[in-house]
């Protein structure tokens, strides 16, 4: 897993487990994190990175209180030297006020072993393959008239992770992650557009981007060819009149909605006021919960750590608690919170739902997001054909572009990659300029519909960020496409040039 052998791992742990006799909770991480960029402009390399974080960090709870430390110096005295050093910070921390710290409890797991499913982890594929696979897909994304310039990026990342704690788990976990994507950019006397890839970021391997579309990769020779004659008709598209539409929102778009109006929203840590970094805290407050009409009866929410090719899918999360699916939002209420096993016990509950994650050895593992979906309608639900049927003058959204929320998860704005008119149930044509704008229990309330199993796709983002120090995560957002009734619609140009 790492360039340590298991009875090296297990050195650590001994050491520092022993010297953390006498605390409430204790964990230690080794943790090997491999990431890497790749950026083209116009086929050519502009960016090229591929680094490595390797250490370990050490968590304690100390009569009440909590302290953390951690080095690239992996050896057992180090091991033992980081908890007497956590142990310290956790007698200063004591005095600063704030109550004592407890943590929900977690059965012991044993012995783990896990894997994300991939096939190809791929960190291990060559720059000179990767460039070479860019540079091929811009070539023929450039040699079409209306392509002005091209831009293409890859990240990769390879996550392996040993994680033992004084309950008696010890895991050792791999996961890799994969984000591409192309852009193409269109001049006109007017100015220009873009049009760019709607293939989300995943948890599986190089396969995703040269494996079969049949397996569940990804179609990238279909969408490249589609790029140049969307972008020529959203070139030549009119302008949205504002006002207010039925929206049918594809999920390339809709799973952005979901990590900012629900995601963060349903973080506890920020429900309470605890958290405020990065996005504030959460209107959905704790005497909300199972009070909260969040969406219409047909929302239907988890938080899942569970979900296969998930961005923040795990076995065992960065406090050693098991990962779990869980409801947030069931039949429109506002039925739970992501907890990690601090905020759990604080807020009187049995137990954490595994949303503990720490984005490199050095830091301190804190609440983040797990896998927030919404639930399609079944294997017989609608279409997205059948949802455009059903709207007589409307919008189709699809890929996400720009958005805006206020602090408090309530007043948002989104943009998009590409919108349609719907006409008596019909796509007609490409418009642009679109944004829509709501508040999000107004939105989700407005959800007639959502679509069937064949809809649904698991979106999402590498860039989460939280904390402070900050802090970014990896999160996945499965959805189908879903009719939203009476949306307002802003024409952005116009309103960014008041």
């Amino acid at each position: 897993m790492s360039p340590l052998a298991a009875d090296e791992l297990a050195a650590l742990a001994d050491a520092a487990l022993d010297a953390a006799a006498g605390c409430q909770a204790a964990e230690i991480r080794v943790e090997r994190i491999r990431s890497q960029t790749v950026r083209l402009h116009d086929a050519q390399p502009e960016t090229t990175a591929d680094g490595t974080d390797f250490g370990m960090g050490v968590r304690v709870v100390d009569d009440g209180a909590v302290g953390f430390a951690a080095s690239v110096d992996v050896r057992p005295e180090e091991a033992a030297g980081l908890v007497h050093r956590a142990r310290e910070l956790a007698r200063v921390t004591r005095h600063a006020g704030g109550g004592r710290v407890e943590l929900a409890p977690e059965p012991a797991h044993g012995d783990v072993e896990w894997s994300s499913a991939f096939a190809v982890d791929p960190t291990t594929v060559s720059m000179a393959d990767k460039i070479a696979l860019l540079a091929d897909w811009s070539r023929r994304l450039g040699e079409r008239e209306v392509v002005a310039h091209t831009s293409a990026s890859l990240l990769a990342v390879s996550e392996q992770t040993y994680l033992a704690d004084l309950n008696g788990t010890r895991a050792t976990q791999q996961r890799v992650r994969l984000l591409c994507q192309l852009e193409a950019l269109a001049l006109s006397e007017a100015g220009f557009e873009t049009m760019r890839t709607i293939a989300p970021p995943v948890g599986r391997g190089w396969e995703y981007l040269r494996g079969p579309a049949t397996a569940g990769n990804w179609d990238w020779d279909a969408e490249i060819e589609r790029i140049p004659e969307l972008l020529a008709e959203k070139l030549a598209a009119p302008s949205v009149e504002a006002g207010t539409y039925d929206l049918v929102v594809d999920p390339s778009n809709l799973w952005l909605t979901i990590h900012e109006s629900i995601g963060h929203a349903t973080e506890l840590d920020r429900a309470v006021g605890y958290e405020a970094a990065y996005a504030g805290t959460s209107f959905a407050t704790f005497d909300k919960l199972n009070e909260l009409r969040y969406g219409s009866p047909v929302m239907h929410v988890t938080g899942d750590r569970t979900v296969e090719h998930g961005l923040a899918t795990v076995r065992i999360d960065g406090e050693g608690v098991e990962g779990q699916s869980f409801d947030l939002v069931h039949d429109g209420m506002l039925v739970g919170y992501q907890l990690d096993r601090g905020i759990a016990a604080a807020m009187g509950f049995a137990r954490s739902n595994g949303c503990a994650f720490a984005d490199s050895p050095m830091h301190v593992p804190i609440q983040r997001m797990a896998n927030v979906s919404l639930a399609h309608s079944g294997e017989d639900g609608p279409s997205t054909d059948d949802l455009v049927a059903g709207v007589d003058r409307g919008i189709y959204v699809v890929g996400d572009k720009s958005w805006s929320i206020d602090m408090q998860r309530y007043n948002f704005q989104f943009t998009g990659q590409r919108f349609y008119r719907i006409e008596k149930g019909k796509l007609a044509g490409q418009i642009k300029d679109v944004a829509y704008q709501a508040t999000t229990t107004d939105f989700w309330g407005a959800m007639e519909a959502v679509g069937g199993a064949s809809t649904w796709v698991l979106g999402g983002a590498f860039n989460c960020g939280k904390g402070q120090p900050g802090q970014v995560a990896p999160v996945s957002h499965g959805c189908p496409s879903v009719l939203v009734r009476g949306v307002n619609i802003l024409n952005a140009r116009a309103e960014s040039g008041r």
